[in-house]
């Protein structure tokens, strides 16, 4: 089958398409014939060798995508071959960057009519953790003040119309005018150009918008010194989920910016979410999927590339200038 493999640790150029032996199916997984993979910031650290729990070269990337059952193993039922399905898998497994993928069956969602296979690769990661983080973790109602970070973002993109369907009053965080404005557009009820107000003047602007109160939730996808910011900008009794450090830098915390508001700090991670703490995504999967077929949520997909182009992929990632989701198109026979 034809693949993108990372053969050494390193920048895009590292994603090389090669030819490697057909997967074998086994007891209890599915095979999974990939039409599109998303990619994530995941997959970048994966690549580079910065990711916490990527394994070493040879590896074949993408921890997730959607396709049609290929084949199945022994013990699995509730499939079909030649049916539609979501999957989220392991880091170190062989990942959707490729035209097959093995995934153990409790990784695999059917999908419902009205969702097209593209759409439904964005699904696992990015529409997933904004799901789990409002509405298991922060519990987001109708009362609260969410503040999305890195709006323009797929996680972003999906957290300002989670938050917004809840009743919640929505701000959305973008680092340009144009990014703002753009995130704005899935309901949020205020906007923030964060390269307009950097630092100090962010925290400013949010205890502006929010009448010096400050958010009950803030979303930080971010992290390094947006995390202090964002402790800054929580307020009495607010819950603040960190899901991502893409800054790549350490956080400075004054413990003085939210202990004497009693606000809490929830950590998302999801492979750890699952290994640990016995996750199972298929439920809320199957929920987002469900909607956005009847059409509640839009999935923005920006950039659809080739499997043979996924270093293009990567480096459009990497310049931080898209709007919602990359996806690479996996060509069939």
């Amino acid at each position: 089958m034809r693949a993108v493999r990372i053969d050494e640790f390193g920048g895009p150029e590292v994603l090389v398409p090669v030819e490697v032996p057909d997967p074998v199916v086994g007891p209890g997984q599915v095979l999974v014939r990939v039409a599109a993979a998303g990619v994530n910031r995941a997959d970048a650290l994966i690549r580079s060798g910065n990711y916490h729990r990527a394994g070493k070269p040879p590896l074949i990337p993408g921890v997730e995508g959607a396709g049609t059952v290929a084949a199945l193993g022994e013990g699995v039922t509730g499939f079909t071959v030649g049916q539609r399905v979501v999957a989220l898998d392991g880091v170190n497994s062989p990942g959707f960057y490729a035209e097959l993928a093995v995934v153990p069956a409790t990784q695999v969602t059917a999908l419902p009519d009205g969702i097209d296979l593209t759409h439904a690769a964005a699904l696992p990661v990015a529409w997933l953790s904004a799901w789990y983080c409002l509405r298991h973790l922060a519990r987001v109602t109708k009362e609260d003040t969410v503040l999305v970070k890195a709006a323009a973002s797929g996680v972003g993109s999906a957290a300002v119309q989670i938050a917004a369907e809840t009743g919640a009053r929505v701000i959305a965080l973008a680092g340009s005018p144009e990014k703002a404005a753009w995130a704005g557009e899935f309901g949020a009820h205020a906007t923030l150009d964060t390269s307009a107000h950097p630092d100090d003047a962010e925290v400013d602007e949010v205890l502006r918008l929010t009448e010096g109160r400050g958010a009950d939730v803030v979303l930080d996808t971010v992290g390094g010194r947006a995390f202090g910011r964002s402790l800054r900008e929580i307020g009495h009794g607010g819950r603040v989920v960190a899901l991502a450090n893409v800054a790549l830098e350490p956080s400075t915390v004054d413990t003085r910016d939210f202990y004497p508001k009693n606000a809490s700090i929830l950590g998302f991670q999801l492979t750890n979410l699952q290994i640990h703490g016995g996750y199972d995504p298929r439920p809320d999967l199957r929920e987002l999927a469900e909607r956005v077929a009847a059409g509640t949520y839009r999935v923005s997909i920006e950039t659809v590339v080739p499997l043979a182009e996924a270093r293009a992929a990567h480096e459009r990632l990497e310049r931080r200038d898209n709007r919602g989701k990359i996806v690479i198109a996996v060509p069939g026979d």
